[in-house]
């Protein structure tokens, strides 16, 4: 790896580990993993979803996944019900104690990010999102 590649790999690692950082105070706070945020966030913004749909969203390996559900299921925040027509697979539902719970953590989330975000100008925003998309294979 040549000098230019590793000091950008160090500098987009350091950026999002900074990120992470900030956002895993905020799930601490309300006594949550990145995991179970990032779980009942997809459910919260998409409604029930298959646990691999789930899966697919928050882009994690099938391992963790049942542990994290459990967990929700034990607290409230979420509810698993057989699908009615694939008896093979589970939906993933988001009850009304996970939803008020999302209620306050996803914007508290939303504005720790932004502000982060918004230490760069507009343009150099849809810079790095050109950058970002190109590195990711997305066309435009």
């Amino acid at each position: 790896m040549g000098k230019r590649e590793l000091k950008i790999f160090i500098g987009m690692s350091r950026a999002l580990n900074k990120i992470n950082r900030a956002t895993n105070k905020i799930y601490k706070k309300y006594g949550l993993t990145s995991g179970q945020f990032a779980v009942l966030e997809a459910l919260y913004h998409k409604g029930d979803l298959s646990v691999g749909e789930v899966q697919e969203k928050i882009l994690t390996t099938s391992g963790n996944i049942p542990v994290i559900v459990r967990n929700l299921e034990k607290e409230g925040l979420l509810e698993k019900v057989r699908d009615e027509k694939d008896k093979r697979r589970f939906i993933l539902r988001i009850t009304k104690k996970g939803r008020a719970l999302m209620d306050l953590v996803y914007p508290e989330n939303e504005a720790i990010i932004v502000s982060m975000i918004n230490t760069w100008s507009k343009e150099e925003q849809e810079q790095i999102l050109k950058y970002m998309k190109k590195f990711a294979g997305i066309k435009n």
